[in-house]
Order: C-alpha cells, then sequence, then structure tokens
C-alpha cells in the first residue's frame, strides 16, 4: 500500500508525544534519563514535522533539522501495529530524496545504543560515525550506495 508524508499541525502534537514516549520510554527508563512532555513540544515546535499515512490512517512521524553539514532526523516513529510494512524504510528514502534536493552532504541521526531499528538505518546505508554511553549517531552520505 501506498504511504504519504503529510506535513503536521499543531493537531498533531498529541499523536506524536503519544507515540514517541510510548517508544521511547522503556529506554529513558533503562539510561535513567527524564520525560519530559514540555521538552518534547518545545522541540515539536522547532523542527519540521510530517505524518507518515495511508489514506486517513497516521501510522507515524517523522521529525527533521537542518544545518549546513546535514538534514537531521530528529524522530522517526512508526505505530507498533504498522511496524514491519515498510513504511519507516520508506520514510527514510523520503528524507533521503530530500538531502539529495537540498544538496545537503549527510542525513545524520541518533539512536539508542540497543534500539533494533539501528538495524533498518544501517540497511538504509547509515553507518556509526560517533558513539557514546546511551547513543549511536549515524550518517550517510548522500553519493553513498546503499548495501
Amino acid at each position: 500500500m501506498i504511504y504519504q508524508l503529510r506535513p503536521a499541525t499543531s493537531r498533531d502534537l498529541d499523536f506524536a508525544r503519544g507515540l514517541t514516549c510510548q517508544n521511547m520510554l522503556p529506554y529513558y527508563i533503562q539510561y535513567e534519563l527524564p520525560w519530559l512532555d514540555e521538552a518534547f513540544d518545545v522541540a515539536w515546535a522547532g523542527r519540521e514535522n510530517w505524518l507518515i499515512v495511508r489514506g486517513d490512517v497516521s501510522l507515524g512521524y517523522v521529525s527533521l533539522s537542518r544545518d549546513a553539514r546535514a538534514l537531521y532526523i530528529r524522530e522517526l516513529h512508526i505505530s507498533d501495529a504498522f511496524r514491519g510494512q515498510g513504511a519507516g524504510s520508506w520514510a527514510i528514502d523520503q528524507v533521503l530524496a530530500m538531502v539529495r534536493t537540498e544538496r545537503r552532504p549527510a542525513l545524520r541521526l541518533t539512536v539508542f545504543r540497543n534500539n533494533p531499528a539501528q538495524a533498518l538505518y544501517r540497511r538504509m546505508g547509515l553507518e556509526v560515525v560517533g558513539e557514546d554511553e546511551c547513543f549511536l549517531r549515524m550518517q550517510g552520505e548522500v553519493d553513498a550506495p546503499r548495501r
């Protein structure tokens, strides 16, 4: 089935916050990091946010920011019921197309070290370029071929 990106609005904030908390709270607890709704809301307001939809059903969202060095995926979340159906790969392909269109050198993101999503990011051509006790920093050069 075909997915689409729809610009998110302030009406989508509750959906995005709830989905992110549901998906990320186990990692926040494991790494003893505080989850703050207010911090999420501030970050949401300062980013470019897109809902991933199929028809009129919201499956997830992607949140982006940019600087001169890269386009950054700040959040990418798919609802449990829709995981494993290609929506995450499709969304990353859409973001990579943005990177190319904007002629940015790279796509970057940060992922919890033990988050299985890192396997998807690796399949999509991103590589680990740094790490700390909680996170892996991953990057894909736009000209790099996929594995």
